[in-house]
């Protein structure tokens, strides 16, 4: 929906957008059709990452542009890899967009960058031992967030922010001139919880006890994870969303390879209008870059709405990353959870 005839709740998330970013970016218009869905969004992505907090900004558009390389989305790695040229070293920045983060100099960051590289898998690093409960609340809200938004940003938008053809030289000097045209987004002020209060107020449920060290991400947390259930409810039949959830408890975070011959396998017993449906779900939770023209348009035959296929991508999309949410959640908790800080100091967790 456009800005200018924008209404309700798309204009209210839409002028946040703008005073944020300085424009209505492409992620927030392309999710308007579903106007919740928009505002679950944006509230998913705003609260770990805009908002000043415990962990420093540097790092976390580390950890977002990691978590793009991971789901092979240019478009969300060249963004966030542009924000680190304007905050932290160019030649970290790089080897982060390179996924060679052995590179990196600064070593904390290269610690917390190998975690969020791997932290969709079962086998994946755990977040290095002095992060703080709250601290870990943060950069999982990242990890959760970006999960969510790569997915869906492969299904809809272009490949990459940057110029096909540029060299290695052409590519800094693209990025150093990004990273200042984002610099008032980067190094602004952000009022925590104003994304979240747009959404109604919703429980804290287990899904979400990663982000129990910091009760402002929980409750963003929440109420976004409602409104993708209630999005993917009203948009697809039960045994679609089952076939999807049934095969996200067998996933260990391995790439679903080229090949969608597995996807064309567990739909066959479905009606034709469900096999639509289940293919942009699963493809997009499990390799969302193999979502093409073809796969939008078979869906599009059976189900021509616009607001029902935004609502089938970011369930998809959310139910994969409330997943690895849920594996962060159990990896703290065999490693006996995380130190708190008071006033500066690290305090061993009870």
């Amino acid at each position: 929906m456009p800005a200018a005839t924008a209404r309700g709740l798309v204009a209210v998330v839409y002028r946040q957008v703008a005073e944020e970013f300085q424009i209505v970016v492409p992620p927030a218009l392309l999710h308007s059709p579903s106007d919740d869905v928009l505002a679950a969004y944006w509230t998913l992505t705003r609260e770990p990452l805009l908002p000043a907090g415990a962990v420093d900004r540097a790092v976390k558009e580390a950890v977002a542009a990691s978590v793009a390389v991971a789901n092979t989305c240019p478009y969300c790695a060249d963004l966030h890899v542009a924000g680190l040229f304007e905050l932290s070293d160019e030649r970290d920045a790089e080897a982060i967009a390179a996924d060679r983060p052995d590179e990196i100099a600064d070593l904390r960051m290269r610690r917390v960058v190998e975690w969020a590289r791997g932290a969709h898998r079962a086998d994946g690093p755990p977040l290095p031992p002095d992060v703080s409960e709250v601290e870990c609340s943060e950069l999982v809200g990242v990890v959760v967030g970006f999960h969510y938004l790569s997915r869906v940003v492969n299904v809809f938008l272009a490949n990459s922010l940057l110029p096909q053809g540029l060299g290695p030289r052409a590519r800094r000097r693209f990025n150093q001139g990004l990273g200042r045209v984002l610099r008032p987004t980067l190094r602004g002020q952000h009022v925590a919880g104003r994304a979240t209060r747009l959404l109604d107020a919703a429980p804290l449920t287990s899904d979400v006890r990663w982000a129990s060290g910091s009760p402002r991400i929980a409750d963003a947390m929440a109420r976004s994870y409602r409104v993708f259930e209630v999005a993917g409810q009203r948009s697809l039949d039960p045994e679609v969303r089952n076939l999807v959830l049934t095969r996200l408890d067998g996933w260990a975070g391995e790439d679903a390879g080229l090949s969608t011959r597995w996807c064309e396998e567990l739909i066959e017993p479905l009606t034709a209008p469900q096999r639509a449906a289940a293919r942009l779900a699963l493809l997009t939770a499990f390799a969302s870059y193999r979502v093409g023209p073809e796969v939008v348009e078979d869906f599009r035959r059976h189900h021509p709405a616009d607001a029902t296929l935004v609502d089938v991508a970011a369930w998809a999309s959310f139910a994969a990353a409330r997943r690895i949410g849920v594996r962060q959640s159990a990896h703290e908790e065999k490693n006996g959870g995380r130190p708190r800080r008071d006033n500066g100091a690290v305090v061993p967790h009870e």
